[in-house]
């Protein structure tokens, strides 16, 4: 099917996001069935408003440099596709010949493809829409994890282990430090706080998920036998964390386009402050805590190699399966048995669009505190190496004579 192709970024960037766009635009402009691909500005917003990127009229010196560098190139958004849009988006799909349709996002965005799909088939109009996946959250169906989840990861577990040498060697200035990772729904992030953990000691000691009520209580407890074992404690919270009978910990209450709570914006406090105020007011000891949102969404400097390479073979695959005739689906990685391999598939939007996929039950630990070997095993093989950090088990080491 001859015709032109277009691509967008939606929702929050990841560091690797941009791979994905350079491996829709080569596969795009290898393919002799399209003839171009235009990029949105903004998303699904820009291309309404006809604020298009001739992507091939770009160099190879260009695109290299786009595949190296975080955040969203094109420019992102999160705007909730309504009924009235439709006409719109038909209009300008007709007018630039485009036959070729990508979105590189989280559920929202697949939902926006699903629809624009369904109306250009119900209208006669013969469009091939495919999903690329990006989420640092990881909380996509139908794939064993999205890219831009790896490196996230990479920033977090690093983050975890550095801030995890300071509070240890602040122990006598404060007891406790706390580290608030991104994540609406679910504790993949989060989780990936341990993944520099070597021995018990190090951080961190407890980790809370938004698949877990939290109980403030509890979390007293487990806060102080922590300082009694290690003499400080090093805690990851998730942003959605909440109470049992649902109110977010943070008390936000601000809202997005498509009614998901915005934990990063105004409308409440963060959690990782909330649960600071709890343990020194309750415990009587001083500590401190990092937010550092969407920093987890485009640090370049912490980058998975696999995470990068995935995510530009995820955007070629996009390509290749719409030239093959295949439309209304979303690339998705595979995780055959033995040890870790890339291998790409597909799944329908419909798998995918508006539901989130929380951490695996057997990724937690009994306590809701912290991860398994399980989660263990899953994680490590789609992160870089963590060996730069002197091997020191202070909890085994003992005091000079």
């Amino acid at each position: 099917m001859q015709g032109n192709a277009i691509v967008g970024q939606s929702g929050g960037p990841t560091t690797v996001i941009n791979a994905s766009l350079v491996g829709v635009i080569d596969g795009c402009l290898e393919a002799g069935d399209i003839t171009n691909v235009f990029g949105m500005r903004f998303g699904i917003e820009g291309f309404m408003e006809d604020l298009l990127v001739d992507l091939g009229a770009q160099s190879r010196t260009t695109l290299d440099r786009v595949r190296a560098t975080p955040s969203s190139a094109l420019g992102s958004s999160r705007h909730k596709l309504k009924d009235e849009d439709l006409p719109r988006i038909l209009e300008q799909l007709d007018r630039y010949g485009i036959r070729y349709f990508f979105l590189i996002g989280g559920n929202d965005t697949m939902d926006t493809i699903h629809r624009v799909e369904v109306m250009c088939a119900a209208q006669g109009y013969v469009l091939r829409g495919i999903g690329v996946p990006k989420t640092v959250d990881n909380d996509l169906n139908g794939t064993d994890h999205t890219p831009g989840y790896p490196s996230a990861a990479m920033y977090v577990a690093r983050s975890i282990a550095q801030g995890g040498i300071l509070a240890r060697d602040m122990q006598r200035v404060d007891k406790f430090a706390i580290f608030q990772t991104v994540g609406r729904e679910a504790g993949w992030l989060p989780a990936a706080g341990s993944l520099g953990k070597r021995h018990e000691a190090d951080p961190p000691h407890l980790i809370y998920f938004p698949e877990r009520p939290f109980d403030p209580d509890r979390c007293l407890g487990d806060v102080e036998e922590a300082i009694r074992r290690y003499n400080f404690c090093s805690i990851v919270v998730g942003e959605g964390l909440r109470f049992a009978d649902g109110r977010p910990v943070s008390g936000s209450t601000t809202k997005d386009n498509f009614a998901n709570v915005e934990f990063g914006a105004m409308g409440g406090a963060s959690v990782a402050m909330v649960v600071h105020r709890l343990i020194s007011d309750r415990l009587g000891v001083r500590g401190e805590f990092q937010v550092v949102q969407s920093l987890q969404m485009a640090a370049s400097d912490r980058r998975s190699a696999l995470d990068h390479q995935e995510a530009y073979l995820c955007g070629r695959e996009a390509v290749r399966l719409a030239t093959s005739g295949k439309t209304g689906l979303m690339v998705n990685l595979l995780r055959p048995e033995g040890p870790y391999r890339t291998t790409l598939g597909s799944v329908p939007l419909e798998v995918v669009a508006g539901t989130p996929k929380p951490m695996r039950t057997d990724f937690i630990n009994s306590a809701g505190t912290f991860v398994t070997d399980a989660y263990y095993d899953y994680a490590r093989p789609l992160i870089d190496p963590m060996e730069d950090f002197a091997d020191l088990d202070f909890a085994r080491i003992a005091a000079p004579r």
